[in-house]
């Protein structure tokens, strides 16, 4: 029993750590870019989208479509910055637990 007692603290402790790195993503902006930087996007460790700038060189009737992909593109590059950096937060909470394929935490 003493061991489950130990498990139990452990469990709680990684539990408050993830609170702590959920609170600290929400805070962190990271951008991604398009087309050479010509559009970027700027969102925060939930990935909500806070920031949106564009060149105004883009801005032509012609280019409508093209704005539109490279917007979407930044976008999937900031989220995926995003995604790594919270991999990489997970790794040091769990401290190196070598937990299942697929275990989306925080539960």
């Amino acid at each position: 029993m003493k061991n489950l007692g130990n498990l139990m603290k452990q469990a709680q402790q990684m539990q408050s750590k993830m609170a702590e790195m959920q609170a600290k993503l929400s805070e962190v902006e990271v951008s991604g870019a398009a087309g050479g930087g010509m559009v970027q996007v700027t969102i925060n460790g939930k990935s909500d989208m806070k920031k949106l700038k564009i060149d105004p060189s883009l801005c032509t009737a012609e280019d409508v479509e093209v704005l539109e992909d490279l917007i979407v593109a930044a976008f999937n590059d900031a989220k995926g910055k995003v995604e790594a950096l919270m991999q990489s937060e997970m790794q040091k909470v769990t401290g190196g637990l070598n937990l299942p394929a697929g275990l989306k935490l925080p539960f």
